[in-house]
């Protein structure tokens, strides 16, 4: 089994690299965060608020951490997501764990490029997430991300 997670925050790359692990090593990848806006537009919110709503309710994430722990056990995979690597970590999966870095300038700049935003409130976007998840990893898992 070969099991590859790519971690880091919004903007620094993660899915393009993902994406051409996917295609140099023909295997299934999956991406966390798309796991994640999907729950949250079944219950009509946006990833902003979803991640508020999950604050309070860490059900949700212990949900998304089996997920990714089963898949990352069970088959040749890429996951792409935050905790992804953290994850195979803590419940001894054998996985090779990738955390990419870049500014917060850079990242805001190709979250903006790609959704058509202002790079300042991509900046305020990417904070107010950041410190949103900061409270709740700190609170679920006892680590500052």
């Amino acid at each position: 089994m070969l099991a590859l997670t790519i971690g880091g925050l919004s903007g620094t790359g993660t899915t393009t690299v993902a994406k051409l692990l996917e295609k140099d090593f023909d295997i299934e990848y999956v991406y966390t965060g798309d796991i994640f806006r999907k729950m949250g537009a079944e219950k009509g919110m946006s990833v902003g608020e979803f991640g508020d709503y999950v604050f309070h309710h860490p059900e949700i994430d212990r949900e998304l951490d089996a997920r990714q722990v089963e898949l990352a056990r069970d088959s040749d995979i890429i996951i792409e997501g935050r905790l992804a690597g953290y994850m195979a970590y803590r419940h001894n999966v054998l996985a090779y764990k990738i955390w990419l870095h870049a500014p917060p300038e850079t990242r805001a700049e190709r979250v903006a490029g790609r959704e058509a935003k202002k790079i300042a409130a991509v900046m305020d976007e990417n904070e107010r997430r950041e410190n949103g998840n900061r409270k709740r990893y700190m609170e679920i898992y006892g680590f500052d991300i």
